[in-house]
């Protein structure tokens, strides 16, 4: 009998079809998944990019491009008017007047993230994500003993116990805090104590490098770039010197905050070299205002609980969803990172997981019917609260003294008219301290804030007490 002659072609050919398929099918589902890139300037004030105000003296051509390219935000804020807190709310989409942080941490600072707290990057890794953070971490690191040596230059190969790779990160590198910029850790050890001028350089080569992987381009990737410039120390590498234009003492700031709007720009360009421009959304911002430098019309800089303190520039970019040139009114907090990327990746965040953070996604494709917020918490240094609703300001100074601002008519928060408008302070503190009782300022079950949070004393001296600066809260 003859053997059976079996059709091997067809088979062979149905086979590599469905290779092809699910290779299409996996590709497909990656691009569906847009790469997201958070960069977040450190005391850039609202009125240093030339986008922000034309008569600046500042040269930041990259974020100016953005702004041609993608989506302006003139009403965006930070979480707090300095740093730690604001990067908290960034990280977890959570106030940090909840676990009471005001002030900043140190080198040897405990985390004040736990590792069991769902995070921007360990819910965008539950997603297929690759994720990295590359710069200032600043929320504290576990050392488990304090290391020998000094702070600012502790020995290479010292391990840490916990490092941003606990909260979600699959790659870090950078360093804790602006003190000891020349200390450069990698995961969970220090890799090398160098120059300061050298820091900024080595960053930006990791994060072309991390860019120009070929892992780019078969997984979404969030990278969250929390930048130094133009924050202290000032050390514009060479190439640098007489960038900016600017003479006198403002010379190296100038050239050092020019040198941090390059990086943004290595970072576009490596977009394009990689063919990943088209599948990343990129949201530029800063920590707080500007230190020591005030710009009209806002009130105030970097620790203040005016307007100048918390008020951000905010740029936005992705294209074929952002319209490019597009300017938006509406307000927002740095919180609304988690809430945003949950949206795009379509996943419904716990009750206990950003919990005062609200998706601006509306905003970015501009199907908006109204603001996405209902209203904002702002804080300073020293404890003092505001919420912000409207146009409409209430600012809670610890001594009880308050202040209400119109901020449509009066940006410059120049004229409290709290004592005219007695409602509306009634009506802004019911829902504050609704906000603080619930634990939260979005829809969802009720959390517990982990410090006390009150609203309730009220002055009737008019006058501020100076206060005493909060001690750091590494709790």
């Amino acid at each position: 009998m003859p053997s059976q002659i079996i059709p091997t072609k067809p088979i062979v050919i149905m086979f590599f079809f469905f290779l092809f398929f699910v290779h299409m099918t996996a590709t497909a589902a990656t691009a569906e998944k847009p790469n997201i890139i958070f960069v977040l300037f450190d005391d850039m004030g609202y009125g240093q990019p030339k986008c922000y105000r034309d008569a600046t003296e500042f040269k930041t051509p990259n974020m100016d491009l953005l702004a041609k390219e993608g989506m302006r935000f003139t009403d965006a804020h930070s979480a707090a008017s300095v740093c730690t807190p604001t990067r908290y709310g960034v990280i977890t989409g959570r106030y940090p007047s909840r676990i009471g942080q005001y002030g900043v941490l140190t080198t040897f600072s405990k985390p004040i993230i736990p590792k069991t707290r769902l995070t921007v990057p360990s819910l965008l890794k539950q997603h297929g994500y690759d994720t990295a953070c590359i710069g200032k971490w600043h929320l504290g690191m576990d050392w488990g003993s304090t290391p020998t040596g000094k702070e600012s230059a502790i020995p290479v190969g010292t391990r840490l116990v916990s490092s941003p790779t606990s909260v979600g990160f699959d790659t870090f590198y950078g360093y804790t805090h602006a003190r000891n910029f020349g200390m450069l850790i990698e995961q969970d050890q220090v890799e090398s104590n160098v120059e300061e001028v050298e820091t900024q350089p080595r960053l930006a080569k990791k994060i072309v490098s991390f860019l120009d992987d070929p892992a780019r381009k078969k997984k979404p990737f969030f990278l969250y770039l929390p930048l130094c410039p133009p924050h202290t120390p000032i050390v514009p590498a060479s190439e640098f010197a007489d960038k900016s234009g600017l003479t006198g003492k403002d010379g190296p700031y100038g050239d050092w905050l020019y040198q941090g709007d390059w990086v943004l720009g290595q970072v576009l360009q490596a977009l394009d070299r990689q063919q990943l421009r088209d599948n990343t959304l990129i949201m530029v911002s800063s920590d707080n205002g500007a230190a020591g430098r005030a710009y009209a019309p806002l009130r105030g800089c970097k620790t203040s609980i005016y307007e100048g303190g918390h008020r951000e520039p905010f740029l936005a970019r992705w294209p074929g969803k952002i319209k490019a040139g597009v300017v938006c009114d509406d307000t927002i907090c740095l919180n609304d990172l988690m809430a945003t990327c949950a949206e795009i990746v379509g996943a419904k965040l716990p009750d206990n997981a950003g919990e005062d953070s609200v998706s601006i996604l509306p905003d970015l494709l501009g199907t908006a019917k109204g603001p996405v917020r209902e209203a904002i918490i702002h804080q300073d240094y020293k404890g003092n609260l505001a919420i912000r609703q409207g146009p409409w300001k209430l600012i809670f100074f610890k001594d009880g003294k308050r202040e209400l601002y119109n901020l449509q008519n009066d940006v410059s928060e120049a004229n409290d008219i709290s004592g005219l408008n007695t409602e509306i302070v009634d009506r802004l503190t019911a829902l504050m301290n609704r906000t603080i009782a619930n634990g939260r300022s979005t829809v969802g079950a009720q959390q517990k804030n982990e410090a006390e949070m009150s609203v309730n004393k009220v002055s009737t001296s008019g006058k501020e007490k100076k206060g005493k600066k909060e001690k750091n809260n590494s709790k």
